[in-house]
């Protein structure tokens, strides 16, 4: 077989003997929603098959629980349930017969959310809202046989494999860890007895298949507790599930209740792989590698490395179905590059919604959203080359509409212009990229430096103007508030300001985060280098203590600064940004010396600085710059002059609703409106 000029290791054939995987890229779980959805499985078929015509090797299902206390409202145990889940092998393997689908097995345990949620010990995770049910023996034997029965409903389905998930706090990982695994019986004590249940599952998962069906283990490499396993704990785990009968081990990284961010933006790019390369020394079986691996020459890198035998790319998955192809065929400029911000994929997962992808808005819609060629095109003006003006330009332009996107500024992006200067989120370079490629691809006449007006676009003889004209900084009535102190936030991330000593910042959200984040900043970003961010969130990679956290101290390079975030609300700081990244934000703000203040109210700024009141007692910030990230105004002048003037008009993005910078609402809402016109 010839090899790939540009990816060779990517794209070269794994032998499982049995049978082989057709590339190395793996998609990777990712639990949608559409699993316990009304009619969610004819979607969920459409999703993955979206994903086979992509390109992709081998995937995994999102987690189905082996029964009812596992949690996750999707279950397998009957073949009436396994009639479901033969909608989507059948839709996959009839894309191509050679592409691999697993499914994987999720018991949640203690992170079930359900009254009838176990353990092994009687020991609630930090983050769950109940204390789980202690497991007799005859309950440890039932779960066994429940997983067992799983894994034989997901033969009868037509999946070529399982998953069994070993990690993350569910419930095979709280066997594992002492502090979780308190019992003095077989399933107890000593680490032999803790690596008996899981164990157990595997050797009888195997005599139940036979040996041509891929069983795969999901061990927590380094799972980010302290007190965690440690490193002859996790390779012992390893080569034994090898003699069990695992097909693959697939290394996982972090508890949920882990304090340490593996999969935010802030990551540095295939940051874990490393260990992966170490445990893969230590076995004879393949080896899969995941974390933050989203574009194809990174997971190049990693297999020439010799870091793993198959990389996983999940939420890569959703921005782009075609990325597999669009690397084999050269066409890495047009990858919708995954920048791990979560907001529509785990941040909806943890909260109960439905999947989606802020780049990819049709990403678990493929059903419900569609770009079909128009019949009658027409002549668009969109203005405003921000998030929503650029989604809304390409897709309309990808239908076969005529576009031209204005925009007064020199270069496209607006907000995002913003967040890629914010250390850690320089994955936005990437989208922008995307989008300047798609315009280019799809022929929109991009006019940049234009201010267009209402009389502009008439004489123009448009059939349609979309108006995406943003924002504008909201300016909160407060004495003092042009005292030359005073700076908006768009100034300080430009860099257009001085910022002082002592910064008060007013508002905290997403905005006030970024801008404490980056006026806090000293030195190279952690997410551009692996030791900076592992010194910041105390990781040893090198000598892999217990849980690779035990012990070690964080250390933190930051700015000669003291800086006040303040929030009018009494509530927690923070609680309003993303589930499953929030926390990080707040953690990354305190290691800097942030002082988070709530419940205030502001009364004036002068010479003295910030005056507020907590509770009603007055005091003065002596602050010499206060930041004003107060929230934003739509600015929709430009639309009411339009429609004034009787022109057939939409209004999208932050000039539709501007209560808080929000990408993803303006993404999703501009492809719908494109897709329709």
């Amino acid at each position: 077989m010839t090899k790939h000029a540009v990816y060779p290791n990517l794209f070269s054939p794994l032998d499982l003997g049995f049978t082989s995987i057709k590339n190395r890229v793996l998609m990777g779980s990712m639990h949608t929603g559409l699993e316990e959805a009304d009619n969610g499985f004819p979607r969920l078929a459409e999703y993955f098959a979206e994903r086979a015509r992509g390109g992709v090797g081998m995937m995994i299902t999102g987690g189905i629980s082996p029964n009812m206390e596992g949690g996750y409202g999707a279950k397998l145990s009957t073949p009436e349930e396994a009639e479901d889940h033969r909608l989507v092998t059948t839709a996959v393997h009839a894309v191509d017969p050679d592409i691999k689908i697993c499914m994987q097995i999720l018991h949640a345990g203690p992170l079930a959310g359900t009254p009838a949620c176990v353990a092994p010990s009687a020991i609630p995770s930090r983050i769950a809202r109940m204390v789980p049910n202690e497991l007799d023996d005859a309950g440890v034997q039932k779960q066994i046989d429940d997983h067992v029965q799983c894994t034989k409903m997901a033969q009868l389905a037509g999946y070529d494999g399982v998953e069994i998930i070993g990690s993350a706090g569910y419930l095979l990982s709280t066997f594992l860890v002492e502090k979780t695994n308190q019992r003095d019986d077989q399933w107890g004590g000593s680490y032999e007895n803790r690596m008996r249940f899981p164990l157990e599952i595997m050797r009888r998962c195997r005599a139940e298949v036979g040996e041509n069906f891929i069983l795969i283990f999901r061990i927590a490499a380094m799972d980010m507790l302290q007190g965690g396993m440690s490193w002859d704990e996790v390779v012992l785990l390893a080569k034994e599930m090898e003699q069990a009968g695992a097909t693959i081990i697939s290394t996982h990284f972090t508890w949920h209740e882990a304090t340490v961010p593996t999969i935010a933006t802030m990551v540095p790019r295939a940051a874990f792989a490393g260990v992966t390369g170490r445990l893969r020394k230590e076995l004879k079986i393949p080896v899969i590698t995941s974390n933050r691996i989203n574009m194809p020459d990174v997971a190049e890198q990693v297999l020439v490395d010799g870091h793993a035998d198959l990389v996983s790319m999940a939420r890569p998955m959703l921005a782009d179905a075609e990325l597999v192809n669009k690397a084999f065929e050269g066409r890495e400029d047009e990858i919708n590059t995954c920048i791990a911000c979560n907001q529509a994929c785990l941040d909806h997962t943890f909260g109960g919604k439905s999947v989606s992808c802020l780049v990819n808005p049709r990403a678990a819609h493929e059903t419900l959203l569609n770009y079909h060629p128009t019949g009658t095109p027409k002549k668009i003006a969109v203005i405003g080359a921000g998030p929503a003006g650029m989604s809304y330009a390409t897709v309309a332009a990808e239908r076969g509409h005529s576009v031209t996107l204005f925009d007064a500024a020199s270069e496209i992006g607006g907000q995002f212009n913003l967040a890629k200067q914010v250390p850690g989120k320089e994955e936005f370079y990437e989208t922008l990229r995307y989008y300047k490629r798609m315009l280019e691809i799809y022929n929109v006449e991009l006019c940049l430096n234009t201010m267009v007006s209402a009389e502009h676009l008439k004489q123009r003889d448009f059939d349609h103007v979309v108006v995406a004209t943003g924002i504008t900084p909201r300016t909160p009535d407060i004495e003092g508030i042009n005292h030359p102190s005073v700076v908006s936030y768009i100034d300080v991330i430009r860099g257009n300001c001085e910022v002082g000593n002592r910064v008060a910042v007013m508002g905290a959200g997403g905005i006030g985060f970024d801008v404490s984040e980056l006026i806090m900043h000293s030195g190279v970003s952690g997410a551009l280098d692996r030791d900076v961010f592992a010194k910041e969130w105390g990781i040893d990679f090198e000598n892999h203590p217990r849980g690779g956290v035990t012990g070690v101290v964080p250390q933190v390079a930051k700015a000669d600064r003291q800086v006040y975030l303040l929030q009018r609300k009494s509530s927690p700081v923070g609680r309003g940004l993303g589930k499953t990244t929030g926390w990080t934000h707040r953690i990354s703000l305190a290691q800097r010396g942030v002082k988070m203040l709530n419940g205030l109210e502001y009364h004036k700024i002068d010479d003295q600085g910030l005056h507020i009141s907590t509770d009603g007692m007055p005091s003065v910030l002596e602050v010499d710059t206060v930041i004003v990230c107060a929230g934003q105004l739509p600015k929709r002048g430009l639309f009411d002059q339009i429609t004034a003037m009787g022109m057939d008009a939409s209004l999208i993005g932050g000039a539709f609703e501007a209560s808080e910078l929000d990408a993803k609402s303006a993404i999703n809402q501009a492809s719908y409106l494109a897709a329709a016109i």
